[in-house]
């Protein structure tokens, strides 16, 4: 018993201890990796600190077989927090060592928080895809995430029983947190919850986590979005929740289930925003709101045979034309802008930059400034 492999050991701490967390799955992943290095047919009492800083440096010089890169350094971190609390447990709980040899073990350095935005174009783009698709939870699953702040597996979990459409509750009994919590719903996500008919109870989303992330993927690959977990949908929710501009820290808190408001720090740049007005000191709210209009809109340069087209991608049928690329940037400024002044006029929305659906060579696109010149 004293000389028991690692392997052998991992997989009793598997069958006792993993198996009752919420994480079992990707903890018993971390396992398997484990087991199959060289640190895995080692016998628990003869690891030494050098062998688990082998073992880092040899994780953190693996490629991912999926994304083709080397093995993020959030991976290597949580296995050796792995390792360091199972060598706790042989030494405390079963006396299969007489340390812990992770304790003195350099950690890889931890990476920035991830703080990828959601463009406009790109919610267009994933919500009428997901609004086509064969499967209708999958476009209430997105609508419901953008309006949360909830995690994939709370929504996945979610239960007719659990949810209250009069008080506009979803409640979660159990969560990442081991806490339960009540999420408020907007009736954004109320009506996307019902739009898939109300039942008395059982499951509302018939995805599993695997199933989804699998569909989540393809459908990135499909729309050409790079670089877009569905997890960049909670920091776009909460991001949104702080645009608000009439909750605070605790309140957001709430909402998203966040146990420690210094995970919630990173969002508080978002106020920035709320300077920019106080900056222009007294100027009119006319006046601010003609400027916030007035900016540069994406379009494409198209050569013809008598004449060039410079077209407004956000607007439908707005072309500028000349017989030069200047003369037709111009002549594209000139309709832009009397396009936008036309709209404010009517209190009709205008369209905020960069939110076409039309695939295009970007090559090709220039930014056209309604007050200035050629701005791409």
């Amino acid at each position: 018993m004293s000389d028991m492999a690692v392997k052998d050991a991992l997989e009793k701490y598997r069958a006792r201890i993993s198996v009752l967390k919420k994480g079992y799955d990707q903890e018993k992943y971390r396992i398997e990796q484990i087991c199959r290095s060289p640190l895995g047919a080692l016998a628990v009492r003869e690891v030494t600190s050098v062998d688990i800083a082998s073992y880092r440096d040899q994780r953190l010089t693996t490629v991912n077989p999926r994304t083709k890169r080397l093995l993020a350094t959030a991976t290597v971190r949580l296995e050796l927090s792995l390792l360091s609390n199972f060598f706790d447990v042989a030494r405390i709980e079963w006396g299969l060592c007489d340390g812990n040899p992770v304790t003195n073990v350099r950690k890889p350095k931890g990476q920035p928080g991830r703080d990828r935005r959601l463009t406009p174009r790109e919610e267009r783009l994933i919500l009428r895809y997901c609004y086509g698709h064969t499967n209708p939870d999958l476009y209430s699953i997105v609508v419901v995430a953008l309006e949360t702040a909830m995690r994939q597996g709370e929504i996945l979990s979610l239960r007719w029983e659990h949810l209250n459409l009069k008080t506009r509750i979803a409640h979660l009994p159990e969560t990442k947190n081991g806490t339960m919590r009540d999420v408020p719903l907007s009736a954004t996500a109320r009506d996307a919850l019902v739009r898939l008919g109300v039942k008395t109870r059982g499951r509302i989303f018939g995805y599993t986590n695997e199933g989804f992330k699998s569909t989540w993927r393809f459908m990135m690959g499909k729309l050409g979005i790079e670089n877009l977990h569905f997890h960049d949908l909670r920091h776009e929710a909460i991001s949104r929740l702080f645009e608000l501009g009439s909750l605070d820290m605790m309140e957001v808190a709430a909402i998203s289930g966040h146990k420690s408001l210094s995970m919630l720090k990173r969002y508080t740049h978002l106020k920035a925003q709320h300077l920019v007005k106080k900056l222009e000191g007294h100027r009119s709210k006319g006046m601010q709101a003609v400027i916030d209009n007035l900016v540069p809109y994406p379009a494409t340069v198209e050569d013809e045979a008598e004449a060039i087209r410079v077209r407004l991608l956000d607007f439908d049928g707005l072309v500028g034309v000349g017989a030069c690329r200047a003369s037709a940037i111009s002549a594209a400024q000139n309709v832009l802008l009397r396009r936008i002044l036309n709209l404010m006029r009517s209190s009709q929305p205008i369209p905020a930059p960069d939110q076409y659906l039309e695939m295009v060579d970007e090559e090709r696109v220039v930014m056209v400034d309604p007050l200035g010149g050629d701005a791409g």
